[in-house]
């Protein structure tokens, strides 16, 4: 779960710092989220899923705000950061004999286990959507660049 969790928020990270600031507003068409919304999306679900499992969404955070709350590059890399630090703190928090026992969320029930990896599934399908605008906009995802 953590290097899942760590694969995906490490890469979405990397891209987030890559893009220019000046593209955090583009979007491929519209009505389709921006680099911005869907970069915040992203964090917003690692504040929201986990809270399925226990864990504190953070305080004053709107789950149906925060996607559009900012287009400020900088404020975004760190709710980013700050979010994928809240879902490992999350996981971290849940001992493994507690890992399989179902709960109930917004797909039905399932284990607290499966939760946390759909989280890491979520985070995984936004920065392939993201790695496409990148490539769109002339950005080379940093780990795919040769030396």
């Amino acid at each position: 779960l953590a290097r899942n969790l760590d694969a995906a928020g490490d890469k979405l990270l990397q891209l987030a710092e890559a893009v220019p600031a000046e593209k955090y507003t583009w979007r491929p068409a519209e009505g389709v989220r921006s680099f911005s919304e869907a970069f915040l999306h992203a964090a917003a679900a690692n504040y929201l899923i986990p809270s399925f499992v226990g864990a504190k969404m953070p305080e004053g955070f709107d789950p149906k705000t925060f996607e559009t709350s900012t287009t400020k590059k900088e404020e975004i890399v760190a709710q980013l950061k700050k979010s994928l630090e809240h879902v490992k703190a999350a996981a971290n928090a849940i001992s493994d004999s507690d890992m399989d026992t179902p709960t109930k969320w917004f797909l039905g029930e399932g284990s607290k286990r499966e939760i946390l990896f759909f989280t890491a599934a979520h985070n995984h399908e936004h920065l392939g959507q993201l790695i496409a605008y990148a490539r769109m906009n002339g950005v080379t995802p940093p780990w795919s660049k040769k030396e």
